[in-house]
């Protein structure tokens, strides 16, 4: 496609309202994050908030409340206050029996950290005895923020690693929005410093097959268009199924590309609503802590470009969205009308005394005579495989960026890296890939490869490699990213990923997982 950007990403509908592949904050714990807006120099087009989280009240329809940071406390004391002034989600006790199971992240650091990937949210709290109401307040809302999943199914190592960075610096929490759309404001300059370097960023280029020789090393780079691609260095930049789909089979039945098998995508929605009027809004991220929504923000206060003074644009993550997910319901496969009016089912509870009772949306027909915004026009993003399913027991399964393969790299979210399925993790990620081409150029022996686990090198001995199944068709859902689902993106979707509309399949993968 011709826009920059991956799962960050953004383009123009036919009204020139610019559409979001995903509603990205970036928290002042993404130290290479921010070196990488240092370097391209534009910092300034991040626009910080005041450090705060922000939660809607289950109980109290129309109300928030706040963990609120005061400057000046350094970490971990600012969070540890912010939690305890915070009267409306937590008693003194719960908040006093949730604190010693989390002693040992700031003591062990690392080590306690990894050592929980094999129990979920929901059983770490459990088995250290942390008070249930702990995950309705504030584990659900995180979980969902941080992995578009539950904490019962969300590997607890996921929440420490947030939690770590976050009580270790004292800016760590807070966040700040792009001032813009992320493909000019983000993407743009990033390849802009690659072609002033020399290199050169090609946009409607998709790769057909990795050309592999007899000994399994690259040849080339087919092009669909029919051109050859030779470098001295080739790294993958590729989300994880799109890796699987591509593998040569000359390294199928290598144990480094077997443990993919492991990981997978998980589903996720991004919603763009524009109404009629200005909803009450905060200039900030909510978290809305509902069955349905992860987080929101209203985009025409938080966002430069998007201001508008009269009306209001909330950009939502809709999430679980699929039992791919651990959701109850397939909303990958709804259609955007169903989704649409389930989401305002779900605002006239965030808004109860401003969205309008419109019978265009049947889920807000107990609004009363209050109620007077209507929705003008909406934008369903659907992204059937986004950053890897962060399950329990999955960390042991990411690949190193070293690989088996010679002048071939690895980066991505889902690579061995610390953040997790991130921004800050795939910028890690791609640095810690240029630290290993860096270090073979300087003649250097390569770093090694991460250890791989028995039972894959043991499968892998047997595996019969097959012809690559490769990608079909065109757009950013074909090579892992998002976009508005029409019918022929639908088709695709359905022969290429079945289990995003096959119940039985999603059943089958959620009891893999």
């Amino acid at each position: 496609r011709d826009v920059l950007g991956g799962k960050v990403s953004a383009w123009q509908d036919e009204d020139g309202d610019w559409i979001e592949t995903g509603l990205h904050i970036f928290f002042g714990a993404y130290p290479n994050v921010m070196n990488m807006f240092d370097e391209l120099n534009i910092h300034d087009r991040l626009q910080w908030k005041i450090h705060q989280m922000i939660f809607a009240m289950q109980e109290l329809p129309g109300e928030f409340t706040s963990f609120d940071f005061i400057p000046g406390i350094p970490a971990p004391f600012n969070f540890g206050l912010a939690i305890l002034m915070n009267q409306k989600m937590l008693t003194l006790g719960e908040k006093l029996q949730t604190a010693p199971p989390l002693l040992p992240m700031l003591i062990e650091g690392q080590s306690f950290i990894d050592a929980q990937d094999e129990l979920s949210v929901t059983q770490f709290m459990r088995k250290y005895g942390m008070p249930e109401r702990i995950n309705e307040e504030v584990f659900i809302a995180m979980a969902k923020a941080l992995d578009f999943i539950d904490p019962d199914k969300l590997s607890m190592t996921v929440v420490l690693t947030a939690m770590n960075r976050f009580l270790n610096e004292s800016n760590g929490l807070q966040m700040a929005f792009l001032d813009g759309n992320q493909s000019d404001r983000l993407c743009k300059p990033m390849a802009d410093h690659v072609e002033k370097a020399g290199g050169k960023v090609v946009l409607n280029a998709p790769v057909k097959e990795i050309v592999t020789n007899d000994d399994g090393t690259i040849n080339h780079l087919l092009l669909r268009s029919g051109e050859k691609i030779e470098a001295d260095e080739y790294v993958s930049g590729m989300p994880v199924d799109i890796v699987k789909r591509m593998l040569p089979k000359a390294w199928q039945s290598m144990p480094y590309f077997r443990q993919l098998d492991e990981l997978e995508g998980i589903p996720v929605i991004n919603l763009h609503m524009w109404f009629d009027k200005k909803l009450k809004a905060v200039d900030h991220l909510c978290f809305s802590r509902s069955p349905l929504l992860s987080v929101y923000a209203d985009m025409s206060v938080t966002c430069k470009e998007y201001e508008d003074p009269d009306k209001s644009m909330l950009e939502l993550v809709f999430a679980p969205c699929s039992p791919i997910a651990g959701g109850n319901t397939n909303w990958i496969s709804k259609s955007d009308e169903e989704i649409i009016d389930a989401t305002m089912g779900e605002l006239a509870r965030l808004f109860p005394t401003e969205i309008a009772n419109d019978v265009k949306w049947p889920a807000t027909s107990e609004q009363g005579p209050q109620g007077t915004a209507k929705l003008l026009k909406y934008s369903v993003v659907k992204v059937p495989r986004s950053v890897y399913a962060a399950i329990p027991g999955r960390n042991k399964y990411r690949p190193s960026q070293t690989t088996p393969i010679p002048q071939f790299t690895m980066c991505g979210c889902f690579t061995s890296q610390k953040f997790l399925g991130s921004m800050e993790g795939a910028t890690l990620a791609g640095k810690l890939a240029a630290e290993v081409i860096a270090n073979r150029a300087k003649g250097n022996p390569d770093k090694p490869v991460k250890d791989i686990q028995q039972h894959v090198v043991d499968a892998a001995a047997s595996y019969v490699p097959k012809d690559p199944v490769g990608v079909k068709g065109d757009g950013a859902i074909a090579f892992g990213g998002g976009y508005t689902v029409g019918k022929k993106e639908e088709e695709l979707l359905r022969e290429s990923d079945p289990a995003q509309y096959d119940a039985a399949a999603d059943k089958k993968e959620v009891a893999m997982a």
